[in-house]
């Protein structure tokens, strides 16, 4: 059987073979060559399906990293290539619900029920604009309070737990989502846990500049605590580079980094730094949908792609562990993340190594000390 994706792979691969002739001879035609094919998901091989629900919590505590924007774009790509997903927009700020087109005013059924009240997930799952695969609970203002009504809750860390589990249980084999997206908010409080609790994996985006690294310990440290006490199976397994702008040192040393550290959690596709992605949600859309002959629309059907291919392999379950069953054993644990100094710079010796080490347990992260050298 041919590699699910290959064809759009090998389309997208020709595109520089086919600019060379007279009908594909400038950028504009290149880009509604690329928007054919996206537009077209239908008619290319579909994503193959993952052995097992896939429940992947996307957090990172650091805000404008591209959370929203991943969660968002992996999940109508998902859905444009033949696979079932919910997206469950955890954020206060209700950004995911917006880029999915989805009501999130006052008083509109959202996750808020499902974790304060008494509403299962089916009463405040909404169809989104993007596809029909795709479905969204949305956030609202309301969110804001409740982690302090959920301090006083019994098992509050496991709200959305119960509400993920009860709602696949409730719902024909055939109708379950293959994925299911978690949008954190940029914070580790009581909503992030509630995610980290409920989901199976972490995928955090990581935003190709020096910052982006600083809190990236804090966050694995809280990965791990959750796991030694509330979920065992939880684990960082995909890591997504975004906002990577190929004019600078910068971006590459960072990319770098992460990839000497993470190794194969990191996903082989990087995200471009595109106006289009941050325009899209302006227009209630993905930048699959309103622009989808652009870079950074083609980068998330690659990056989503990947994602999908990493999921065939997964074990495969009879049915969603019920609340109550035992745990599943610990998923690897993830190494920490190195300490970065701040204030770190390469050193000025020309002959010294790039990456320089204070001790033995943090590593510096060589930045460079000029907008000059920082430039292509």
């Amino acid at each position: 059987m041919t590699d699910p994706g290959q064809r759009l792979r090998s389309s997208l691969a020709a595109d520089s073979a086919a600019s060379s002739g007279a009908e594909f001879d400038s950028p504009i035609a290149m880009e509604a060559l690329r928007a054919t094919r996206v537009l077209h998901a239908a008619d290319q091989e579909p994503f193959p399906a993952p052995g097992r629900i896939r429940v992947i919590t996307v957090a990172n505590q650091k805000g404008g990293v591209g959370k929203t924007t991943s969660t968002v774009n992996l999940g109508v790509a998902l859905a444009l290539y033949g696979l079932r997903a919910l997206v469950i927009d955890l954020d206060p700020q209700g950004n995911t619900s917006t880029a999915l087109g989805v009501e999130h005013t006052v008083g509109t059924p959202s996750i808020y029920d499902a974790l304060v009240g008494d509403s299962s997930l089916a009463d405040v799952v909404h169809p989104t604009t993007a596809s029909p695969n795709l479905r969204c609970v949305p956030a609202t203002i309301d969110l804001a309070g409740a982690e302090i009504e959920l301090v006083s809750v019994v098992a509050r860390e496991y709200r959305l737990r119960r509400a993920i589990e009860g709602h696949i249980h409730a719902l024909p084999e055939d109708q379950r989502p293959h994925y299911v997206l978690i949008d954190c908010p940029p914070s580790l409080g009581l909503l992030t846990l509630n995610a980290l609790v409920a989901g199976d994996e972490v995928l955090i985006p990581i935003q190709c500049e020096y910052y982006a690294l600083e809190g990236l310990g804090q966050l694995l440290n809280n990965i791990e605590l959750v796991r030694a006490h509330l979920n065992p199976g939880i684990a960082v397994r995909t890591i997504l580079l975004t906002m990577y702008d190929g004019r600078t040192k910068l971006a590459d040393q960072v990319a770098e980094e992460v990839r000497s550290h993470f190794g194969d959690l990191v996903l082989q596709t990087v995200i471009p730094r595109n106006v289009r992605v941050s325009e899209a949600p302006g227009y209630g859309q993905s930048v699959l949908t309103y622009d989808p002959g652009s870079r950074g629309s083609t980068s998330y059907v690659e990056a989503a792609r990947e994602l999908a291919e990493r999921g065939v392999d997964l074990a495969p379950l009879t049915d969603v562990r019920p609340m109550g069953a035992p745990p599943p054993p610990p998923a690897p644990a993830t190494a920490p993340m190195p300490a970065v100094r701040p204030g770190a710079h390469r050193a000025t010796d020309p002959a010294a190594p790039d990456r320089a080490f204070a001790g033995t347990d943090a590593a510096v992260l060589p930045v460079p000390s000029s907008v000059d050298e920082e430039n292509r």
